[in-house]
């Protein structure tokens, strides 16, 4: 998974280009109103969301016969200044002509600063882009040959299979929620707000405290991460714990940067680093011996058709899988950023087919040649030194980019969603504001700092934050939304005709009433909504056993004679005893 603002590239992400109160108002949660000071419903959100996908529509056609010419790869790959600002002086003209009147319920109910970052800056990123982004991972790959060490060839490609359908379920979900729900008189912004549309400000929440939750836990395993990777370099003779706290002290630095913008450039350059690395990898396995040093075993290479063994150390070794497909957090992000977001359905296919055979590749090419010898991250399997240093250090510049990147937005999230909106802290585009992100970014960093030295496990940390966070967003949340989305649609069937102007009048009755439920279940989508409801429970079903499988081996790690200890000055590399 990882947060793919890893692979920000300042000529062709759009957030990297955003002033910094533009960038702000992203984190910002919105509260609309309707003219009588009530919450818009369901409905009206699809009104306006219908009118926006007709205009896309529109500008989509303007689009191809200005570029009839044009070249397949450039038009859909490359990125177009001058047909964004095409687009996005088009949406402004026309945003002008569909301004709120009378006939469509009267005065306007966003900004216009709030119109501009939504309608013009937010959208422009084309397909090829988003699919760029989403396959630009930096944990991710790295941890799929110890799932197949975990589990064995067999049920490796199965559950690669299986989760990757499911992912793609998921993601066609909610990109066909976020299209009939999303407009740029009330965007839809983030993860959050999709799921505060059906379900209202709790799931909102919920899902801003799992978000949070899992950008703190991702911070804390790049420090791991680095953590190891530092003591590989210095050959073990550097104290764990002081390793950690150079990359937490470099994180509070860098993490003082308060705009994406200035992350363009070097964001950019984490994604080649990390192709190099799992190059590099790849090469040194097939051509060396596995680090004998790194773990706990002996003899000759080990491959297994199927590991039969504890299942709670195969649960953690599937939900590294899972790791690996854990990008549906910010798919709404994406999709708020498009130009067409009725694009996304391509940019989302065609990166969950590159995850499946890439990293499923990449996982089983280093498994085969390492067996039971293999490392999480499998960099840190190599056995020559130097090119065992070589890819640490490109490893710790890409996950220091990338740790700074998760801070500064889980900062942000953590900002807005809590101490704003709930004890009533300064904005950040505020002076005060600005020194308050500056002590809450140490302050993020240290907790990250407590997590990666207090359990000193990334394979098990990781399959736990993949559990408890990344199985929800991807597996759970989707098939739950639009449960939620089906039930209100076909409640409306039976309503009177909708009326922009007084959008709650045609309702004949209220969730109150037993008839409202009953157009709401008893429709032709009864099949539709009994498989996603039982598809939300399988899910969560799966996500505790996969909880329990890795509080279970932290545990037993714990337990045993060869784990680093908590703040401790032992590498978990270091195996000598």
């Amino acid at each position: 998974m990882a947060f793919q603002s890893a692979a920000v590239e300042a000529s062709t992400d759009p957030r990297v280009c955003l002033s910094e109160k533009e960038e702000q108002d992203a984190y910002v949660p919105e509260n609309y109103r309707l003219p009588d000071e009530t919450t818009p419903n369901l409905e009206t959100y699809m009104y306006y969301a219908k009118i926006q996908r007709d205009k896309e529509a529109l500008f989509a056609k303007n689009d191809a016969e200005g570029s009839r010419w044009g070249g397949l790869i450039s038009r859909t790959l490359k990125y177009s200044p001058e047909s964004d600002m095409r687009s996005v002086a088009s949406a402004h003209s026309d945003g002008k002509n569909v301004a709120p009147s009378s006939e469509e319920g009267g005065r306007a109910l966003v900004t216009a600063g709030e119109y501009r970052a939504a309608s013009g800056a937010l959208r422009t990123a084309k397909w090829g882009s988003v699919f760029y982004l989403i396959t630009t991972d930096i944990l991710g790959p790295y941890s799929t040959p110890w799932a197949f060490q975990q589990v064995g060839y067999g049920p490796g490609v199965a559950c690669f299979f299986v989760f990757g359908i499911m992912a793609a379920y998921s993601g066609f979900l909610l990109w066909w929620m976020f299209l009939k729900l999303d407009s740029d008189r009330y965007p839809v912004k983030s993860f959050g707000e999709l799921g505060q549309r059906i379900y209202g400000r709790w799931f909102r929440h919920v899902c801003n405290i799992l978000q949070s939750i899992q950008l703190v836990f991702n911070v804390g395993l790049i420090i791991l991460l680095n953590g190891q990777g530092l003591s590989q370099i210095a050959k073990f003779k550097l104290c764990f714990s002081i390793c950690n706290v150079v990359w937490a002290l470099a994180g509070m630095m860098l993490g003082q940067i308060r705009t994406l913008q200035k992350f363009g450039s070097v964001a950019n350059l984490a994604v080649w680093l990390n192709i190099i690395t799992m190059i590099m990898t790849m090469a040194s396995v097939a051509h060396s011996a596995p680090n004998y040093t790194a773990v706990p075993f002996v003899g000759p290479v080990i491959t297994q058709a199927i590991n039969l063994q504890a299942f709670q150390n195969q649960l953690s070794g599937i939900m590294q899988i899972v790791f690996s497909y854990g990008g549906a957090m910010i798919f709404v992000e994406f999709m708020a950023e498009m130009r067409r977001p009725m694009d996304f359905w391509k940019a989302m296919a065609y990166s969950q087919i590159f995850i499946f055979i890439v990293y499923m590749f990449f996982g089983l090419f280093v498994y085969t040649y390492q067996g039971q010898y293999v490392v999480n991250p499998a960099n840190q399997g190599i056995s020559v030194y130097s090119l065992q240093t070589a890819t640490n250090v490109i490893s710790l510049i890409a996950t220091l980019i990338a740790g700074s990147l998760y801070g500064n937005i889980g900062v942000k999230v953590i900002y807005n969603n809590i101490l704003v909106e709930m004890f009533g802290f300064p904005q950040l585009t505020a002076t005060r504001g600005k020194y308050c992100f500056a002590i809450s970014v140490v302050v993020y960093w240290s907790i990250a700092f407590v997590i990666g030295s207090a359990v000193p496990q990334f394979s098990n940390i990781s399959s736990l934050v993949a559990a408890v966070c990344i199985f929800q967003f991807t597996y759970t949340f989707p098939p739950f939304m639009i449960l939620g989305y089906c039930i209100q649609l076909d409640a409306t069937k039976g309503d009177g005709e909708f009326d922009i102007n007084n959008p709650h009048a045609h309702r004949v009755d209220t969730w109150r009433d037993l008839s409202r439920w009953k157009r709401a279940f008893f429709t032709k989508n009864a099949f539709f909504n009994v498989w996603n409801f039982l598809l939300t429970l399988a899910c969560l079903s799966c996500a505790i056993l996969g909880s329990y499988s890795a509080i279970k081996s932290i545990v037993t790690v714990f337990h045993s004679t060869v784990s680093a200890s908590s703040f401790g000055c032992k590498s978990p590399l270091d195996t000598s005893g």
